[in-house]
């Protein structure tokens, strides 16, 4: 299936402590690379594809008052939240049913960001 967003930029404060926090909850290896002179962290789709990054700067502030993004993390989303609040995550609010569309958690990443972490099962 197409997705029409192309990619997306998460800002973060400390780019080595994201790139643990991303790479715990997601449970797959954030690439730190460069962009031109900027150093960034990319993150993966479950079939190793590139989908977004973190990235530090000026205009990069982590914020609760943003865009959320879900982070699919099928069939270990317990664990998913586990790993998030054992690297530096807060729990915003706790696996919740979303109809019946599966379950998810909410989450405020080790920068500051919000976050949802999403699988159809609630384990």
């Amino acid at each position: 299936m197409k997705h029409n967003i192309a990619w997306f930029d998460i800002p973060v404060a400390d780019l080595d402590r994201a790139i643990a926090f991303y790479s715990a909850v997601l449970g797959a290896a954030v690439s730190k690379e460069q962009s031109g002179s900027i150093p960034i962290g990319v993150l993966p789709t479950p079939d190793g594809q590139k989908m977004g990054c973190l990235v530090t700067g000026d205009a990069a502030r982590p914020s609760l008052d943003g865009v959320m993004l879900w982070f699919e993390v099928e069939g270990r989303l317990k664990a998913a939240l586990a790993a998030a609040l054992a690297n530096g995550g807060e729990l915003l609010g706790d696996v919740h049913a979303i109809g019946g569309y599966g379950f998810r958690a909410e989450v405020r990443d080790s920068e500051g960001n919000r976050i949802a972490l999403y699988s159809s099962k609630d384990q």
